[in-house]
């Protein structure tokens, strides 16, 4: 695998990174990632960096959103808040 490959291969990894971690991946993808990351230690830093934020996130960002600012958000973005 030349360079060019490699740096390649790194950006689509580290763009699927929230999916995968999200658990938005198809298996094979799940797999092909799982590969790379074994094999390119600056990616599998990137990897590790990245499910510490998220479970520290998940474990700080408790708290539920009040009707008034889910209301909110939805008329942001264009939806109907859901009931």
């Amino acid at each position: 695998m030349n360079a060019e490959t490699e740096k390649h291969d790194c950006t689509e990894v580290l763009h699927e990174l929230y999916h995968f971690l999200d658990g938005e991946c198809t298996e094979a993808k799940k797999a092909q990632i799982r590969q790379h990351l074994e094999d390119c230690p600056p990616c599998f830093e990137a990897f590790d960096f990245e499910a510490e934020i998220k479970a520290y996130v998940s474990t700080k960002c408790r708290e539920q959103a009040t009707d008034d600012l889910r209301a909110r958000i939805a008329d942001a973005i264009g939806h109907e808040p859901s009931t």
